[in-house]
């Protein structure tokens, strides 16, 4: 007897109520049904269901194996349907959001790439440093910098990038170097809104993890807003290596008590949910990868 049809039989009869409802359901006759229960409880050696002219019940064995099996025939159902979407090619519509600095320095130059490989795709892609809820706007993935322990999300992390903390030699020459994030709190800092921590910024230093609490001039929801400020001599500011690195690298601005290290983030792309992902959104999360694959040490 076929193990697979056993369990889908007994789950139909479970989920229908009766045998009459899951042979419909199955196309079978309801006495194909009822041997194939009949069988399964015989290769198990255990009743799975109380039977009346009245109503069906699962016995404790029954509950048991109906869970155990419900779980197995969606997994095989996700199998199938996983290599069938493979041999799909990416079509239609995929709504993407990104951070918006991230997304016109280093996605926009992308996208041209991305459509001449896979010419059925539509794209819409949305910029916004605000944390958007996917299911809730319709949105088929979106890039996040962040820590995502707690994600309920499904990610793929592309590539790793760090805060530096950093400023001008205009705003140094005038103010001064910190030697210590302690002195933070006494110089003008340029605070970024969508910061996970806020105004309190967090090292790790050679004795350990240290925060400060910062006294910001100047608050901004735009990463490039803060880079023109400190470029501008207005303060000190914690931005990915992404954005300031080449700032850096050409002296535009100093990297301050480098000892002192921020958190590195992790550049994910998210998406709902593994069931069903479709062959666009599949498609795109190879290309982002491979893209990024340069960068996966760290930016």
């Amino acid at each position: 007897m076929d193990r697979f049809l056993e369990m889908q039989t007994f789950n139909a009869v479970v989920e229908a109520g009766s045998f009459v409802k899951a042979a419909d359901t199955l196309n079978l006759s309801k006495s194909a049904v009822s041997r194939y229960v009949v069988e399964l409880e015989a290769r198990l050696g255990v009743r799975l269901l109380h039977r009346t002219t009245r109503r069906l019940s699962l016995t404790d064995e029954g509950q048991l194996f109906y869970a155990r099996s419900k779980e197995l025939l969606a997994e095989l159902s996700e199998a199938e349907d996983e290599i069938t979407s493979r041999n799909d090619a990416a079509s239609g519509l995929l709504r993407i959001n990104a951070p918006f600095t991230f997304g016109v320095l280093h996605l926009a130059p992308l996208w041209g790439d991305f459509l001449q490989q896979h010419p059925k795709v539509k794209l819409d892609v949305t910029l916004a440093d605000r944390l958007v809820d996917l299911v809730e706007e319709g949105f088929d993935l979106a890039i996040r910098i962040a820590t995502l322990e707690n994600s309920t999300l499904v990610s793929t992390r592309l590539a790793t990038t760090r805060l530096v903390l950093c400023a001008s030699p205009s705003y140094l020459q005038t103010r001064g170097s910190p030697t210590h994030p302690s002195e933070l709190s006494d110089h003008a800092v340029i605070s970024y809104s969508y910061l996970s921590t806020r105004d309190e910024w967090h090292f790790h230093g050679p004795q350990g993890p240290v925060s400060v609490k910062t006294n910001p001039s100047f608050h901004t929801n735009n990463g490039d807003t803060c880079r023109a400020a400190a470029l501008a001599g207005q303060g000190i500011i914690l931005q990915p290596s992404f954005l300031v690195g080449g700032d850096v690298s050409r002296g535009a601005l100093v990297e301050l008590i480098p000892e002192f290290r921020a958190r590195k983030l992790g550049i994910y792309a998210v998406y709902p949910t593994r069931k069903h992902v479709s062959p666009k959104v599949r498609s795109l999360i190879a290309f982002l990868k491979d893209h990024f694959l340069q960068f996966g040490t760290g930016w």
